[in-house]
């Protein structure tokens, strides 16, 4: 093999292994111990051991397992089934209702669960299943069940946000509240678009008239415990009761005794399956960042991240054209690699180049969460679109030629997030000052 061909060994293994459809976390592992196996460049073998654990060695990654178990008791508890309640009887009268519904309840639990995976198979089996026995098309319910979750990686609290968050050294609290403005106007496009679609296609209301002020009141009052949690993050954090990274576990104690006091439909019985259940998803989160650590030690030593940079530094000094220039890049990647695993291995490689063109991290964060995060619904590789899919046995084919006006709608989204910094930055400014811009 060619001398000039041996650094860019792991990065040969791991394309080939994503060729042959490897789990994301076992293709950067295994092509970062092929760095230190091969003694490529005579670092020790037992370096990848040591790069795998430092991974985990974060006091702002705390917060991710307590948040998924926030969502799961959510989920096990009623607290779910009422904000339902509320989404019908906010929109329930407008045509194409159970398609609108799907959307109002991925953003009232954008700001709760904290994980789109879990959101896009809640809503594929409640909501996606209802809209195929009442005449909508499989594809069309897949696609939307889908696409609501993705509003879950920009409302606090967010997984994505969190771990760009931790890899980026960027404020956490300052990213979930700039993800607040960009989640509600995703919501926004995402009701348009679905209007349009269901008017075409005579999709019918779920109410025959609109809710009365009194149906609205009882639904808010009764959904209240459960929107008042991210009030909880947002005020505790602000006034400094608690960091970010312990909100996560005051969210779970907030969550268990509404759960328990408030709504009473949760036992302790039933917390060992709640808490296997969290365990297994943060455990999936988790090791994805332990591979990506490791991988990425291999991607700093043979410089790779500073060769993109200077590459894209040479392409353009101009800070608009430059995040430009990244949203194609990521763009085109994200239809090859999963979102996570996407902001995992490029977040290091490009901070170098957005410190040194003064683009506010918080900012960048949130346009790069977005990007990646419409990978979740772009074939070939978009986890949410296998979620629903799955659920409600739909082709890629035909979900693929659903999900096209959703696309279209939300890289126009992404370009105005792009170019206009302050829809993500008022929010954090207003709430934290503008002291720790960056």
């Amino acid at each position: 093999m060619s001398a000039a061909l041996i650094p860019w060994l792991p990065s040969i293994v791991m394309a080939l292994l994503f060729a042959l459809q490897t789990p994301i976390t076992w293709a950067m592992a295994i092509a970062a111990l092929s760095f230190f196996a091969l003694n490529i460049s005579d670092v020790p073998l037992a370096t990848f051991a040591q790069e795998m654990t430092e991974g985990t060695q974060s006091i702002s990654l705390l917060a991710l397992p307590f948040f998924v178990l926030a969502g799961c008791i959510m989920n096990a508890s009623g607290i779910t089934r009422r904000l339902l309640n509320l989404a019908e009887v906010l929109v329930g009268h407008m045509t194409g209702a159970l398609a609108q519904m799907c959307t109002v309840l991925g953003t009232l639990l954008g700001g709760l669960t904290a994980s789109a995976n879990a959101d896009a198979a809640m809503l594929a089996k409640t909501l996606g299943v209802q809209m195929v026995e009442r005449g909508y098309g499989r594809a069309f319910a897949a696609v939307i069940t889908s696409s609501a979750a993705i509003i879950t990686s920009l409302i606090p609290p967010s997984i994505g946000l969190i771990i760009y968050g931790y890899l980026a050294e960027a404020s956490i609290g300052r990213l979930f509240a700039a993800g607040v403005v960009p989640g509600l106007l995703l919501a926004l496009g995402l009701m348009i678009t679905t209007g349009i679609m269901a008017h075409k296609r005579g999709y019918k209301p779920q109410r025959t008239t609109r809710a009365s002020g009194r149906e609205v009141l009882e639904a808010l009052v009764d959904g209240l415990w459960a929107l008042s949690i991210p009030v909880v993050i947002f005020a505790g954090t602000r006034y400094g009761i608690f960091t970010t990274t312990e909100s996560g576990a005051v969210v779970v104690l907030y969550v268990l005794l509404v759960a328990m006091f408030a709504y009473r439909e949760f036992s302790w019985r039933e917390l060992p399956s709640v808490l296997s259940e969290a365990v297994l998803d943060s455990s999936t989160v988790m090791i994805m960042i332990c591979a990506a650590s490791a991988f990425g030690f291999y991607l700093a030593w043979e410089q790779v991240p500073q060769t993109m940079s200077g590459w894209l530094e040479t392409a353009t000094g101009n800070p608009i054209m430059l995040l430009i220039l990244i949203n194609v890049t990521l763009v085109i990647l994200g239809t090859a690699i999963e979102g996570s695993s996407a902001l995992i291995i490029l977040t290091p490689m490009l901070l170098p180049l957005i410190d040194q063109a003064h683009i506010d991290k918080v900012h960048f964060g949130i346009v790069m969460v977005t990007n990646l995060t419409i990978a979740g619904i772009t074939p070939p590789v978009g986890g949410l679109m296998y979620i629903s899919s799955q659920v409600l046995r739909v082709r890629m084919g035909d979900y693929a030629r659903e999900v096209l006006p959703y696309l279209g709608m939300m890289f126009v989204l992404l370009g105005i997030l792009t170019f206009f910094p302050q829809l993500s930055l008022w929010l954090p400014n207003l709430i934290y000052g503008t002291a720790a811009v960056h």
